[in-house]
């Protein structure tokens, strides 16, 4: 173990020491981390560069559904249109993933087979992460079972905003062992958490408990995904590496609807963590309706002209 990890698992000896390395973090400039994100967010790419940004942000979507009233119909349906976003064209890339509930895993399988796409299944009593820790992992478990590739678990906030630090930890810790093979993004519910310091402190804490995601939002709760917020957590990841040598994903999800969000939210991966990040391993768009924007602006850069909303089917 390099001395990073060894100072970080000092860390995690008792709640205290957890305390105490959370809250001796370097607190977060507001001010700073919202111009930053502000001024990021107006830099402007063109032509070759964009039509390769689009691309990118498609294979970054985890394409999503997770309402009531979803069917293994409606599943079906989106599984195939993740695998051929644009049926008309063939050079058109596949998402990373679709986002479903647990008991919707085996229809996204059926579907999906081997193609690449992967399966992201919302577990641990998502979105509100409300119930006892064995109904938790047996969510997971559920999950994994039924062909699950990555599980996305929310925290505790609860728990958090307590200061019970220790108790987060350790409930990460257990669902990581429980999701096997499969990749765990860990979702904080950003906009809960009152502060950017907040926010930088469970990055870390998830971090260090084994997540191979962090994760902005369910999309359930506004404010969900904002620049401000990924920019903390692409610091912290990017400054864990530096630490441990390991690298730890980003997910923002919710509310990013357009082409011109996704480009900002790339440009702000390579300019704060690095060009290490730009891929569908290390970064992700939580999504339902992005996916149509990027393919209806992809469409009017090789053609000349949009084909409208229409178009591409609605999800």
């Amino acid at each position: 173990m390099n001395s990073g990890l060894s100072s970080l698992a000092d860390a995690t000896s008792s709640d205290a020491a957890l305390r105490r390395f959370l809250h001796g973090l370097p607190g977060v400039d507001q001010v700073g981390a919202e111009q930053r994100a502000a001024g990021l967010g107006t830099r402007s790419i063109k032509t070759s560069a964009k039509e390769y940004a689009i691309d990118l942000a498609i294979r970054m979507v985890d394409l999503t559904t997770l309402e009531g009233m979803d069917t293994p119909g409606k599943v079906r349906a989106l599984s195939a249109k993740a695998m051929r976003p644009d049926p008309a064209d063939q050079t058109c890339p596949h998402t990373a993933a679709v986002c479903v509930y647990p008991d919707m895993v085996g229809f996204a399988r059926e579907t999906l087979g081997s193609s690449g796409v992967n399966i992201a299944a919302v577990a641990t009593a998502f979105p509100s992460g409300r119930a006892a820790l064995d109904i938790k992992l047996a969510d997971v478990q559920d999950a994994v079972e039924a062909g699950a590739d990555e599980i996305d678990m929310v925290i505790d906030r609860g728990a958090f905003l307590s200061g019970r630090y220790l108790e987060v930890f350790e409930e990460i810790v257990a669902v990581r062992a429980a999701c096997g093979d499969a990749h765990l993004k860990v979702i904080f519910e950003t906009g809960e958490l009152q502060t950017y310091d907040n926010v930088r402190r469970v990055s870390w804490l998830a971090m260090m408990a084994g997540a191979h995601f962090i994760k902005t939002s369910t999309g359930k709760v506004q404010p969900a995904a904002t620049l401000p917020v990924t920019l903390v957590m692409l610091e912290a990841v990017r400054d864990y590496r530096d630490v441990t040598g390991q690298m730890v994903g980003v997910k923002p999800a919710g509310g990013i609807r357009t082409s011109k969000d996704a480009i900002k939210y790339l440009v702000m991966v390579n300019e704060v963590a690095g060009p290490d990040w730009l891929s569908p391993d290390w970064f992700r768009f939580g999504a339902s309706t992005l996916l149509n924007d990027l393919l209806m602006q992809r469409t009017k850069m090789k053609t000349g002209r949009y084909s409208g909303p229409d178009y591409f089917t609605l999800d």
